[in-house]
């Protein structure tokens, strides 16, 4: 199943990153996407970095995320999916953070699993496949 990429992996990757691509730690055979909201958390990181050197590793990391890999948008297909999934969680007595609703509807609404450090919150969505890295 094809997977989009969550951004707690994508901070693991800046942690365990080495040489050469930046997902070259993922050991996954599945193609795999990023989505709007991600991209925006990744520019935020870059934005917010501590020094000048880490900002530019950050920024080379995300540049290196950003051209490959495609991008699906927020559209009106996955805008739609927000409200059944905040409503089915709220009925449960759960909640899930905004980021994170924003991106398992877009991985619903596009047939994709999410590759998560944090199952627990996408564990929670009805009908999404949650899978961890293999670190």
């Amino acid at each position: 199943m094809a997977l989009l990429i969550d951004t707690s992996v994508l901070v693991g990757l800046e942690r365990r990153r080495g040489t050469g691509s930046p997902l070259a730690g993922l050991a996954i055979d599945e193609p795999v996407f990023l989505c709007a909201v991600i991209a925006a958390e990744l520019l935020v990181g870059v934005e917010l970095a501590e020094s000048p050197s880490r900002r530019a590793a950050r920024a080379s990391l995300v540049e290196g995320l950003l051209d490959p890999l495609p991008i699906l948008p927020f559209d009106l297909a996955a805008s739609r999916r927000p409200a059944i999934v905040a409503s089915t969680l709220r009925r449960q007595g759960q909640t899930i953070g905004a980021h994170d609703l924003i991106i398992a509807a877009t991985a619903l609404s596009n047939g994709l699993g999410v590759l998560t450090d944090n199952p627990g919150h996408f564990g929670r969505v009805q009908g999404l496949t949650v899978v961890r890295p293999a670190w």
